[in-house]
């Protein structure tokens, strides 16, 4: 059955009143699980306020563990098979090439023992530096994500926004209990505090691309991954609604 916003933040006010539930599944996925569970729903299985689907996430507070929002691979086109080729190392027990490393804007990450990549913020572009610019040279540009492809992106990700819900957590495994006290519904994506996220480290970028067996890359997903507390700060539009 779906379920609408409105009945939605009103089962969240009374599963805040219970207060701390025993996790349906051990492991980090423990606490979406437990929630959709609560709420009895399936994924991506909200209606909100404008009929488009909200994208629901659960959080334990002060979590380490970084969110992926979404994946998109960098431009231009054919981008993959010059970073695979220029940065790619063998993968063990095979004779093919990945990529698997995660860049920010900070510093220059190491890759096969040496200087690596990292993400620089150009305008309205997101590019990837390498060292001595090969696959600059190589494809006329650096590899890229601008302004417009990301926003499509997340709007199709989170099409009428997120409802981000946290939980104070205790215990272990699956022992672990959650208290869900909190949650923000957020709309529209902001790309300057997206790159202000990215530029101070809040915000990284896994690269993952490996190798078929005719040599063509494999784009497994490159990710935008953001540390939990900073979330909110990729939209515009931020509500508290517990």
């Amino acid at each position: 059955m779906l379920k609408t916003y409105e009945s939605l933040v009103n089962e969240l006010k009374k599963i805040k009143d219970i207060g701390f539930v025993k996790t349906h599944r051990s492991g980090n996925t423990g606490i979406g699980k437990t929630l959709e569970d609560l709420l009895g729903i399936e994924e991506n299985n909200i209606a909100g306020p404008d009929v488009e689907m909200i994208e629901l996430k659960a959080a334990r507070k002060g979590s380490p563990s970084m969110l992926t929002l979404f994946t998109k691979s960098p431009l231009p086109y054919g981008c993959n098979s010059v970073l695979l080729n220029e940065y790619g190392y063998p993968k063990p027990n095979t004779n093919k090439k990945h990529l698997h490393t995660t860049i920010n804007a900070v510093s220059f990450n190491t890759l096969k023992g040496g200087k690596g990549l990292k993400a620089a913020i150009c305008d309205d572009k997101i590019e990837i530096l390498g060292p001595n610019n090969n696959a600059a040279k190589i494809l006329g540009c650096n590899p890229y994500w601008d302004k417009e492809s990301l926003q499509k992106q997340f709007e199709k990700k989170y099409p009428g926004g997120l409802l981000y819900v946290k939980a104070d957590a205790r215990g272990s495994g699956k022992n672990e209990e959650f208290h869900f006290n909190e949650a923000w519904i957020m709309h529209d994506f902001s790309f300057s505090n997206f790159t202000k996220l990215l530029q101070d480290g809040h915000l990284l970028i896994d690269i993952r691309i490996g190798q078929y067996s005719d040599g063509s890359p494999h784009d497994h997903g490159t990710g935008f991954r953001v540390k939990p507390d900073k979330l909110d700060l990729c939209f515009s539009i931020r509500k508290q609604v517990l």
